[in-house]
């Protein structure tokens, strides 16, 4: 057996914690949702069900097996997902300022900020929803389902700063068992009723849409829970690869959920009481404490892989200049990519106990639960198309014909789902609405200081030729500049020379470039280029998933003939003073929003690792 073969059992094994924990804990919710739900309710008869079922059978089999399984997969930015490395693909064959551009940056954006939505509202009802099963086994515990759940969100927060190193390992063979028992509790059932297994048939989803359009349609909002999660599939590959990925999905996590969604219809056909929560109602009493723990286990495992996705697409965000620098801590020394962002994890603690207090139950957040979901995977169609379009080179029928039917299917769920926008399905487009607000106005503010420190720039060649060793004196040592021009002349250098009237022995020009691939090798991590009168131009190049080390990267320079002592070098940076102005290219109550933004961003210093005691900031203003 090949190395190759050995391991995908192993990473598939791991995979279905990380990848499959979200979609594998909406058999908690989603059929207690479609018939018992506060919007569209499906009435309880026999053809109602198999619809309703031959519905989410075809949902996974379409929607996750077909478009994302076996085709989304395959765009792939050297082995990454997600939808930051597609709207990177995407852009790749794109000119630079084009409307074309701008369009795929606006959809990728707005894509990434719904996922956040649903980075704060997987926890809150996943958690409840497992939770709330206590109310099955012992109805004198339901005042303390709130107080329960809201304990184990504290606790899955508090433990995010120690790294998911240490119980990650847990994770896959937990997730095994959970859906080993989906399998088993859903077998028991249908035995009873086998006729459940006409669903099959997609006739009967057909058919229930031919008897009742709107509520068919309707009952969509409720039925695209089932699929919920599946943006992980393709986040997530990076870390498993699309193998192990296929393989947990057809060997276990597609046929548990099958197999327990039909056996919830058949125990519905059975007794139409059980819709109070048909899930736990599948198991015998004497099942029902070791299923609410499992559950629980499961659901704080799926909240796990969206918290850590909401970390990784963050550090994405900001190498691709889109976010402020935040602090990030690495969480493991030997796992690349296991990081902790405080900011973004408390933010979404206090996110989630406001959803789980406000709303209260998980039948109140599943209305807001869906259309950023939706939403999210409509854009994923659109920027695959790009993708086999402009890049791969399709013809445009065929890849029009890979996408519309995906898009087609992508906005029924989503418009299904704004119908319940008024209860609660606002709150996730809002909070897109803003993280998207967000991140433009950090992009464009950023371009616009830039082109304000440029038109006051220097050029550096003339700066250069001035600066002979008996025009300007010189001290021992290195000075590393950080500029984003690499022909101007930094605004920190010109104060320096202003205010100590010397320059270093050498001198530094260092540019930090982020490429549109996820990881850059080391080997191609410098350009270092010697200029006259002992000056240096030095190109950094990372990827949007490498994490930066600017010491460690000049020390490649060595190479190409530039050697840094780093007990002899000083790192200067520059630390611009903004200030608003009226009538500018960027709207006022933006470039307010920006300036916020930007005084409590987080230090380049320590964003790039520099050594504390070898750097030196120098300030200026700059109007807007």
């Amino acid at each position: 057996m090949s190395t190759s073969h050995a391991r995908t059992g192993p990473l598939a094994l791991a995979a279905l914690g990380v990848v499959y924990g979200d979609i594998g804990t909406s058999p908690l919710y989603t059929m207690k949702e479609v018939f018992a739900g506060a919007h569209h309710p499906v009435p309880i008869t026999p053809d109602n069900v198999l619809g309703i079922l031959s519905l989410i059978f075809w949902s996974l089999m379409i929607v996750v097996t077909v478009k994302y399984v076996a085709f989304i997969l395959k765009a792939d930015n050297k082995g990454e997902g997600g939808i930051m490395a597609l709207m990177a693909l995407a852009l790749r064959p794109v000119a630079d300022g084009s409307r074309r551009q701008a369009t795929i940056l606006v959809l990728g954006l707005f894509g990434a900020a719904l996922f956040y939505g649903d980075g704060v509202i997987t926890p809150a009802i996943s958690v409840l929803s497992a939770v709330e099963g206590l109310e099955i086994a012992t109805p004198e515990l339901k005042p303390y389902v709130i107080p329960i759940t809201l304990g184990v969100l504290i606790g899955l927060f508090l433990i995010q700063r120690r790294g998911t190193g240490s119980v990650g390992t847990l994770f896959g063979p937990i997730c095994a068992v959970w859906f080993l028992a989906l399998a088993v509790l859903g077998i028991a059932s249908i035995v009873d009723h086998p006729q459940v297994l006409l669903a099959l048939d997609p006739r009967q989803g057909l058919a229930f849409f031919a008897a009742q359009p709107l509520l068919a349609f309707f009952s969509l909002g409720a039925v695209v829970l089932a699929v919920t999660g599946t943006e992980a599939l393709y986040a997530d590959m990076g870390h498993f690869g699309r193998k192990p990925i296929q393989l947990a999905w057809l060997g276990m996590v597609l046929p548990a959920l099958v197999l327990n969604y039909f056996g919830q219809g058949a125990l519905l056909l059975d007794d139409a009481t059980a819709i109070e929560n048909p899930f736990y109602r599948l198991a015998p009493d004497w099942a029902l404490y070791p299923l609410v723990g499992l559950a629980t286990a499961a659901t704080v495992i799926a909240s796990q892989a969206v918290i850590s996705g909401a970390f990784s697409i963050t550090q994405q965000a900001m190498q691709l200049g889109y976010s402020p620098r935040l602090a990030v801590q690495h969480t493991s020394d030997r796992q690349i990519g296991q990081i902790y962002l405080p900011a973004v994890n408390w933010t979404l603690l206090i996110l989630v106990i406001a959803l789980v207090l406000g709303f209260g139950s998980s039948t109140k957040l599943a209305a807001a639960y869906g259309i950023a979901v939706t939403g999210t995977m409509a854009i994923t169609s659109v920027l695959a198309f790009c993708v086999a379009y402009w890049l791969w080179g399709w013809p445009l029928w065929r890849a029009m014909l890979g996408a519309t039917p995906f898009l087609a299917i992508d906005l029924a769920f989503f418009f299904a789902n704004a119908a319940k926008i008024a209860d609660g399905g606002w709150f996730p487009l809002a909070f897109g609405l803003l993280v998207f607000v967000l991140l433009t106005t950090w992009k464009q503010g950023r371009h616009l200081l830039a082109r304000r420190l440029e038109a006051e720039s220097i050029p550096l060649d003339a700066f250069i030729g001035g600066c002979g060793a008996d025009r300007v004196p010189r001290v021992p040592g290195t000075a590393v500049f950080l500029t984003t021009n690499p022909d101007g002349v930094p605004h920190a250098l010109l104060h320096s020379l202003k205010h100590y009237q010397t320059l270093h022995q050498r001198m530094v020009l260092a540019t930090v470039s982020v490429l549109d691939v996820p990881r850059v090798a080391d080997a191609q991590r410098v350009s270092a280029e010697k200029l006259p009168n002992d000056f240096w131009r030095v190109k950094v190049f990372y990827g949007f998933m490498d994490e930066p080390d600017l010491p460690a990267a000049l020390e490649w320079c060595a190479e190409q003939g530039l050697h840094l002592d780093a007990m002899d070098t000083t790192f200067f940076l520059g630390r611009e003073t903004l200030i608003p102005k009226l009538g500018s290219e960027m709207a006022y109550w933006r470039e307010k929003l920006f300036v916020a933004l930007f005084r409590n961003a987080g230090s380049a210093a320590t964003y790039f690792r520099l050594p504390p005691n070898r750097v030196v900031e120098l300030g200026t203003q700059v109007v807007l």
